[in-house]
């Protein structure tokens, strides 16, 4: 069995450190950038508002720290328009990363082609940044459902497909993850994954990097094609790393 401080290890630079929550400040920004570069090593990205994409930018730059903020968000709505222009501002502000909301209430009334339209239209609008789309597989619910999306998202040009927004009931699940890492599998060329919702604890990293493992093989995962998007699990992986883990984190896993 691998060790919580080795799961630790290759989570932490897989970690999308997000504040997305409805009170965030310019003064929450600047802790959570301050929070992604670790003594254990730097995160992969911040995931924020799109207002604070440019605070993010400059409080990280140089350390190799990407820029994340979310579109259509969280509500995955028909506004095409609104979100190609919701992209365009913030990739000029100096995203690296767009997490877009698939329109996925849309996509279950069957309107399939305007899901697509939308993914390929907001990847116009990405230029050099990269295109996460967030599935919301906790509404889709269905096994059926969720690899349709994934398969939609990855052939209309998504360079990560994502299960959640955090902002439902049901987030990230390993049954949803083994679907979506399925369909990347399948799909035939170069996509990413990313686990994002509920995700707290090393043991819990631990389960979704072993179903990567599994299914893509040992050596896909690396931060261009893995992330765990999270507010509360980057404190589990540091205190892993420093040996604070409790006994009974341990023992569960």
């Amino acid at each position: 069995m691998t060790s919580l401080a080795a799961i630790a290890a290759r989570a932490l630079p897989l970690v999308d450190l997000t504040d997305l929550s409805d009170t965030c400040t310019e003064e929450a920004i600047a802790a959570l950038c301050a929070r992604a570069v670790t003594p254990h090593g730097s995160v992969a990205a911040i995931c924020v508002y799109p207002r604070f994409v440019a605070q993010g930018a400059a409080a990280l730059k140089g350390t190799g720290v990407k820029v994340a903020t979310v579109v259509n968000f969280p509500g995955g709505g028909e506004d095409t328009v609104g979100t190609e222009r919701e992209t365009a501002k913030a990739v000029a502000d100096g995203a690296d990363e767009i997490d877009l909301v698939m329109p996925y209430q849309s996509f279950m009334r069957g309107q399939r082609g305007f899901a697509e339209t939308q993914i390929v239209r907001v990847k116009r609008q990405c230029g050099g940044a990269l295109l996460k789309v967030i599935l919301e597989t906790g509404k889709l619910v269905t096994p059926e459902l969720i690899r349709a999306a994934s398969d939609l998202a990855l052939a209309a040009g998504a360079d990560f497909i994502k299960t959640s927004t955090g902002k439902v009931e049901v987030n990230a699940t390993p049954e949803a993850a083994r679907i979506m890492l399925t369909a990347i599998h399948d799909c035939g060329r170069p996509a990413g994954f990313k686990a994002a919702g509920g995700v707290r604890t090393t043991a819990e990293a631990g389960v979704y990097l072993a179903i990567a493992d599994e299914i893509m093989g040992e050596g896909w995962v690396e931060p261009a094609c893995f992330r765990f998007g999270a507010s509360g699990l980057l404190g589990d992986l540091i205190a892993t790393l420093d040996g604070r883990t409790t006994a009974a984190a341990a023992t569960a896993y």
